[in-house]
């Protein structure tokens, strides 16, 4: 899950796997897989940086766990 602005200032948190585009119009579109949308305050470039390091954490931690698990 990723945190995001919506456009009246309020945080929410995204399935980032449940996003279908980000459209780009003035501002960020998030359209979902069962169509809803978002209309955000993270650009898309911001949008993909905040999916890959949420990520790159959760690999992290996997591989962590898959190295302490291992006796």
């Amino acid at each position: 899950m990723i945190l995001l602005t919506k456009r009246n200032g309020e945080k929410f948190l995204v399935n980032h796997l449940q996003i279908e585009c980000i459209e780009m119009i003035p501002e960020s579109k998030i359209v979902m897989l069962n169509r809803d949308y978002y209309l955000v305050m993270e650009s898309a470039d911001e949008i993909i940086d905040k999916i890959m390091d949420y990520n790159a954490k959760v690999q992290d931690i996997h591989r962590e766990l898959t190295i302490t698990d291992k006796r």
